[in-house]
């Protein structure tokens, strides 16, 4: 027995949001979340308050060509406190480029680098540059699977990271940029139901 989905955003202002680490700006711009970065900014977060542990998770998602962006699940900070850094499985947003990229694939944020083991880390392109992208997460167990405009990208089992992650917040990262930019990302559509 599922709950019922719900929106993560209401479409208006930020309710249910806090930012951690990192100063990149986090606005409502015509019914979407607008991320953009600031010169010098680590990687920021824009996370959920409610803590979530078992979920399915889809929204829409678009980013410029270069930025890298994620959607972090399950994670926490540092010591519990809105300044420790944000740590936790992240799942990769970023534009395919001609060669393709690493867009739903599972990275630890601060815990280890790729979960996605290494010959499975495979560029594609699935990945619509320019244009809003379906995401799809269900996180059951140790079992993550993420989908990409209907297509299946990562089906990862992780033991050892959902014993130190079983449930946390869902972060929308702006990365750090060093002195380029200003770039953007933006999301809409955010869905969630609780998976018992």
């Amino acid at each position: 027995e599922s709950g019922e989905w719900t929106s993560l955003f209401n479409g208006k202002d930020l309710t249910g949001f806090s930012q951690k680490n990192g100063t990149a700006t986090y606005e409502v711009k015509n019914g979407t979340i607008l991320g953009t970065t600031v010169k010098g900014s680590p990687n920021s977060f824009l996370c959920t308050d409610k803590l979530y542990g078992d979920f399915d998770l889809t929204f829409e998602v678009k980013v410029h060509n270069s930025l890298n962006s994620g959607v972090m699940i399950r994670s926490q900070t540092k010591g519990g406190t809105a300044e420790g850094r944000v740590n936790g499985p992240q799942v990769e947003i970023e534009a395919s480029g001609a060669k393709g990229a690493e867009s739903g694939y599972i990275y630890g944020e601060a815990c280890g680098g790729w979960m996605t083991p290494k010959a499975l880390l495979k560029p594609h392109k699935h990945f619509k540059d320019g244009e809003w992208n379906r995401y799809r997460i269900m996180a059951k167990g140790p079992r993550i699977q993420v989908w990409i405009n209907e297509v299946r990208i990562s089906d990862l089992v992780d033991e050892a990271k959902f014993k130190a992650y079983p449930k946390g917040f869902i972060g929308l990262q702006v990365h750090g940029v060093g002195k380029g930019g200003p770039f953007d990302v933006a999301w809409k559509k955010l869905k969630i139901r609780e998976l018992k």
